[in-house]
């Protein structure tokens, strides 16, 4: 895991990393969180706080990805439309079993060659094969899976039997909204990316799991997310 540089920054790292949570843990907006800080006595404008996201969110996210275990066998692939920009696109979604998020795409096709680059690309990043990839009826999807020699692990089939992909869609829906829609691919990409990383420490279901050991999860997601950042 790369330890992170807080160098040359005036405010103290332990404030930086809070505000990055606060705005990718929550459906916050920059103004939100500058209004937080400042109910805590931080002064700091949006502007900066827009900053602290750009440099380090991508390296708490990368971070994240290298120190995560490896994903279950089951793959899950899904697709939702998002506007970015006033256009009409595709986010690509792979999730596992147990709802961790894999990888995403944000592309503005819904073809072969699109289903083909995000199967490429859990291939190349996992390290591991999946046994089983779990989709819609779409026909990209089947089409990809031949090419690549995974027609045997290809289970496609209707909305409830791929719920595990979909459920995830509400949280980004949220986020879309917060912010009147994603302004450019590459923005949205950047952004979506990070908000899977802490979205996979802190999604941990409480609904299914009981009180005590719903508090050692949480103190347990703090320490992880704690190490992602650390300063060196």
């Amino acid at each position: 895991m790369r330890s992170i540089s807080y160098k040359r920054h005036r405010v103290p790292p332990e404030v930086t990393r809070h505000s990055v949570w606060l705005y990718f843990r929550y459906t916050l907006s920059l103004r939100d969180v500058e209004e937080l800080l400042a109910q805590r006595g931080v002064e700091v404008s949006y502007e900066t706080i827009r900053c602290w996201t750009l440099k380090f969110g991508r390296q708490f996210a990368h971070n994240r990805r290298r120190s995560r275990p490896r994903p279950t066998g089951s793959w899950h692939l899904a697709e939702m439309v998002v506007k970015i920009g006033g256009k009409r696109m595709l986010l690509w979604r792979a999730v596992d079993d147990e709802g961790e998020v894999l990888d995403m795409l944000v592309q503005e096709r819904r073809n072969k060659r699109a289903a083909l680059r995000l199967l490429r690309k859990l291939l190349r990043n996992q390290g591991v094969r999946p046994d089983a990839i779990i989709t819609d009826k779409l026909a990209s999807y089947r089409a990809a899976a031949r090419d690549l020699g995974l027609t045997d692990r290809h289970q496609p089939g209707g909305m409830r039997e791929n719920n595990r992909a979909e459920n995830p869609h509400l949280p980004i829906r949220r986020r879309e909204r917060k912010q009147r829609k994603f302004k450019s691919k590459a923005s949205a990409q950047k952004f979506l990316a990070t908000h899977a990383a802490v979205y996979n420490v802190f999604n941990l279901q409480p609904h299914l799991i009981r009180r005590p050991t719903l508090r050692y999860l949480r103190a347990k997601s703090h320490r992880t997310w704690a190490g992602a950042t650390a300063a060196a």
